[in-house]
């Protein structure tokens, strides 16, 4: 088994995640998301699975230093003028998600000669984004850890970081109600 791999999740579930809490991402179809990545399975303290959601690089992140809830996925094969690699990524862990094999559905990244030149096209970046995130697993497994970690064990000391997360207690009983397959 690979480490690591893209997911869609089940829309309905992640509705029922943001009626819960407003800083749910979305993926609803209305606001052009319903292609939206998350990458998993990374596995947090007490053997609960979680999902990170991909976005796709803004402007606004390029002066932005990555935090410990806050990862740019670069493409080092490609360059920016500014910068060594190009930013191709970005993962919001303050956005983490709890997931069971009944919500989550693994992304087909291989190309296919019906593939539309779009859908190629993202397919091709997917891989890229893929590929340094394995390269890269231990750092994002040991933040996603970390950024739980201080939220739900420590919120009054983290603030700020507690403001921009979601609240993983809460989606956690919310997934409970939904059976592993």
């Amino acid at each position: 088994m690979d480490i690591l791999n893209f997911y869609y999740i089940d829309l309905k579930y992640i509705r029922n995640l943001s009626r819960a809490d407003d800083n749910v991402m979305s993926v609803s179809p209305q606001v052009g998301k319903e292609n939206r990545p998350f990458l998993g399975i990374i596995i947090l303290i007490g053997g609960q699975k979680y999902c990170l959601p991909l976005t796709s690089p803004k402007k606004k992140f390029e002066n932005m230093k990555s935090q410990i809830d806050f990862i740019k996925v670069f493409d080092h094969n490609s360059k920016h003028p500014e910068y060594s690699s190009k930013i191709i990524g970005i993962l919001n862990l303050n956005n983490m998600i709890p997931v069971n094999n009944s919500v989550i559905s693994k992304v087909n990244l291989k190309l296919n000669p019906h593939d539309t030149p779009d859908k190629t096209k993202r397919k091709i970046l997917m891989q890229k984004q893929l590929s340094w995130c394995r390269d890269h697993s231990d750092t994002i497994i040991n933040r996603a850890n970390k950024v739980y970690s201080l939220i739900t064990d420590f919120p009054d000391k983290n603030r700020n970081l507690t403001k921009r997360c979601v609240d993983f207690n809460k989606l956690e009983q919310i997934l409970s109600k939904y059976s592993d397959d």
